[in-house]
Formats: C-alpha cells, structure tokens, sequence
C-alpha cells in the first residue's frame, strides 16, 4: 500500500473516531482516574505555590522573597513532609467530579461547535475549552480550592499531635467556613476562578489538540500514540496556561484565604487586594508561585492526559469485546 493511502486510510479513521460518541461514563472513569494521578504526583508543588502567594516577606525592610526550593524546605522542616499534602482531600474529593465535568462538558461542546461536518475547527476546540473550564469552575473548582487554600495556609505540624490547627481536614473546614461565614464563601473569588480556569482550558484543550493532530499526521500508521508522546503533548498545552493568566490566580488565592469583611462586594474585594499587592509588594507579586505553578501543571497535564487516552481506550476497547460477546 502507497504512502499516500496509509495517510488516506489513518485519516478516515481519524475521522470515523472523531465522530464517535464516547459514553459520558467512560470520560467519568477515565478522567476520575487521571485526575487522581495528577493529585497525588503534583499536589506538593500546589501547596508550595500557595505559600509563595500568601508570602508577605517583602513587606519586611531588607528581605527576600523566599524561593520555590527553600519554601519547600521550610514546609518539610517545620511541618514534616506530609505538611506538602495539606489540602489534598479537598482535592481528591473534588477531583472525580471536575475531570468528569471538564472532559464530558469538552467533548459537548466541542460537538456543538463543530457543525455539520462533525470536524470541530481550532476556534470551536478553543471555544470549547474555555465553556468547558467555566464550567467547571462554578461546578467544583471554587468551593474545592477555598477549602484547599485555608487548609495549605495552616502552618502547623502534622506530625504533632498536640499542635490542634483550626481545620483539621477538607470535611471539617468546609462545616467551619460555613457556619462561621456563611455557604457563600465558598464561592468567594468565584469570577476569577471561572476566568483562570476558562483561559487554562482553552489554551490547554486547543493546544493539546494540534499536538496531538501534528503527531497523529507525522505517524498515520498508529491507532493511538504512545503515551510518552501524549505526556509530552500534555505537558506543553499544560504550560501555555500559567504564563497567560498567573496575576488572576496570584489575586484570587489571596482573596479566597482572607475572611469576608462587612460591606465588601466582589469587585471592591478585587480592586482592594490588587491595589494593596501592587503599592506594598511591587509588581513581582502578582507572579509569586509562578515556578511552582508551572512545575505543578504541566507535569500535571502530562499526567491527565497520559493517563485519560490510556484509560478511555482502555474501557472502549473492554467494551467493544463485551458487545461482541453478547452479540
């Protein structure tokens, strides 16, 4: 067979996938299952990156801003190693749920965008990822990340029985934010969690596309790439995300660890803190965890998506023999 045709024969097949309906169980599974991955690989790099956030050092005359290795190490020597992984169950806990609704609410509106032809453009994936990171935001990302920062913010250890923190674990903070301020802190920063979100999706989603359709093109003879190439793909797409959006992230941490004040509306919340940051910490505040945060996604995209293909071909291939056998 020509060269020409092997090309001709992966496209239609390219195509005849493009057009099938996976299952909205199968992205469930295979997300869940990515996202866990992701969580327990990355999540000490997340809570590095929040304390570099929440650092006030230079508001101290002479000091430096602590680094990405030597918060770490503070973290571990005064927290114990298990201090990386505070707020970890707020994530896990909304881990399942988020990868579902990005990967199932993705591919919807990917196949809304993409009219007749069933082929979704570069704009329609690009639309896609951003509805897709919205949606997620306002379903779980806001609520699990107030509960997550409150918990990383806690400096205690955790190998000290004696030393009682405020939130003992994600179930207990959630009760205690919403009985001491109300259900609708845990919506606090809501706008920019959706805007962080959207821009990483799109970016993410749109990038990992034309990777993978490149990669795709330059191997037509493969039915699925090897996941080395899709962890190498996801891990690009997953670093375009936090250079484009890392002040909107910077803002919404620290207004999602302060408690509400009487009075203050969302925009007086936002314009307050970014005012304060930029008059008492400079401009470099706004990308402080910035090293961390791209150490944490990317890998973590590499990650998602490795795992997410392996597994949704996995299931799709077990449920291709399940109805053979039962035909």
């Amino acid at each position: 067979m020509s060269t020409g045709k092997v090309a001709q024969s992966a496209g239609a097949k390219a195509d005849a996938k493009a057009t099938k309906n996976t299952p909205l169980g199968v992205h469930l599974l295979a997300g869940g299952i990515a996202g866990m991955s992701e969580a327990l690989v990355c999540h000490p790099l997340d809570t590095i990156k929040v304390r570099m956030q929440l650092s006030k050092s230079a508001r101290r005359a002479g000091a430096k801003p602590r680094g990405f290795i030597a918060t770490g190490v503070q973290i571990v020597q005064k927290e114990s190693f298990l201090g990386l992984y505070k707020g970890l169950g707020a994530v896990v806990t909304g881990i399942v749920p988020k990868m579902a609704i990005r990967f199932a609410s993705f591919e919807q509106y990917k196949r809304l965008l993409a009219g007749k032809s069933g082929k979704p453009s570069v704009s329609g994936t690009f639309f896609a990822g951003l509805f897709a990171g919205v949606t997620e935001a306002v379903a779980v990302v806001c609520p699990m990340e107030v509960v997550k920062i409150r918990l990383q913010a806690q400096m205690h250890s955790m190998s000290d029985p004696t030393d009682v923190p405020k939130y003992r674990n994600a179930a207990h903070a959630a009760y205690t934010i919403v009985k001491e301020e109300g259900i609708s802190t845990l919506y606090r920063g809501v706008a920019l969690t959706a805007l962080r979100q959207a821009t990483n999706q799109a970016a993410n989603f749109t990038a990992y596309g034309q990777l993978k359709s490149m990669l795709q093109t330059a191997q037509p003879e493969l039915e699925q790439l090897p996941s080395y190439q899709t962890a190498v793909a996801g891990l690009i797409s997953g670093a375009v995300g936090p250079f484009t959006n890392a002040p909107i992230d910077t803002i919404k941490t620290r207004i999602q660890r302060a408690s509400a004040l009487a009075g203050e509306t969302a925009w007086t919340r936002i314009t307050t803190v970014s005012a304060t940051m930029f008059r008492e910490e400079g401009f470099s505040a706004f990308y402080k965890g910035i090293t961390p945060r791209v150490a944490r996604v990317a890998p973590g995209q590499a990650v998602v998506f490795a795992v997410y293909e392996k597994v949704k071909k996995a299931v799709e291939r077990l449920s291709e023999t399940t109805n053979e056998y039962s035909e």
